[in-house]
């Protein structure tokens, strides 16, 4: 049976690598011995506790390549067929913290969807706008990028293409949203458009048409910040701590691909939220 130490220098590893990865998966088998068993919450836990022991950003980095390439080498052994991490990643340096009390709640959100349109003619591509920012939690430039081939209302869901920032994605469609998107793609196919929404003047939309629209709901919210921005920041809030899902399931549906970019959404007391930034977020 091949070791660990074997199946690193037969990758080309140097052996001061492998010196590292020996090192740290050391420690992190001797403190957990089922760790075969583990899910992807199971490696969170490790590197948070990891975390706080040696606060520096890169011991937790460096510890999460060393179980990442130990369970990639397990399953080439045969010895496990789940990689609990192999999507988990983290990113070195300060972030910026998510102001909780600033967001809104999925039923403040709402109201937006349920507003009276005073222009029957821009009705449908308002409300789907409204839509997509309050279900999906889409920034305003990958609304503006959605194709009707983007669209499949048999399987009810939303491709979201990838950009610089964000990775690609499939959503759920709503089930409140299923009409607006069926009568969207219906006219962008009968006029011929390959984009979802177009303007009055026959173009696609761009961001400023986003943010044009989030504006004229300002009235629901007057003392409050609300753009897109914002929007998809209460979205990505509301999943973690209304909803409860799954961090994992967050970082996916919100198409970060930092993991520390997700936690950052998750409230917690004060004294928790602190522990959270220096954490991922070291200030030295």
């Amino acid at each position: 049976m091949k070791s660990f130490e074997r199946y690193l220098q037969e990758h080309g590893h140097t052996s001061l690598t492998i010196k590292g990865y020996l090192y740290e998966i050391g420690i992190f088998l001797m403190t957990n011995p089922k760790s075969k068993k583990y899910k992807y919450k199971d490696i969170i836990n490790y590197l948070n506790d990891r975390a706080k022991n040696y606060p520096k950003s890169y011991t937790a980095i460096r510890s999460l390549a060393s179980i990442k390439k130990y369970f990639d080498f397990l399953i080439e052994e045969g010895k496990i067929e789940y990689h609990p991490c192999r999507t988990l990643y983290l990113k070195p340096g300060k972030g910026h913290d998510v102001i909780h009390q600033d967001l809104f709640s999925s039923e403040e959100l709402e109201l937006l969807i349920n507003r009276e349109e005073r222009y029957k003619n821009i009705e449908l591509k308002n409300r789907t706008i409204i839509s997509l920012l309050i279900y999906q939690g889409l920034t305003g430039g990958e609304i503006t990028r959605i194709k009707v081939q983007h669209v499949n209302l048999d399987s009810g869901i939303l491709y979201i293409k990838a950009s610089k920032l964000l990775a690609a994605r499939h959503l759920d469609i709503m089930p409140n949203q299923l009409e607006l998107l069926y009568r969207c793609v219906n006219e962008m196919e009968r006029k011929g458009m390959d984009n979802l929404i177009i303007g009055r003047s026959g173009k696609p939309i761009n961001q400023d048409d986003v943010h044009h629209i989030v504006y004229t709901c300002k009235s629901f919210f007057s003392d409050r910040n609300l753009n897109p921005k914002t929007i998809r920041q209460s979205v990505i809030a509301n999943w973690l701590n209304e909803k409860k899902m799954p961090l994992e399931q967050v970082q996916l549906m919100a198409g970060h691909k930092w993991i520390s970019s997700t936690e950052r959404y998750r409230q917690a007391n004060p004294d928790e939220q602190s522990r959270l930034i220096n954490m991922w977020h070291p200030l030295g």
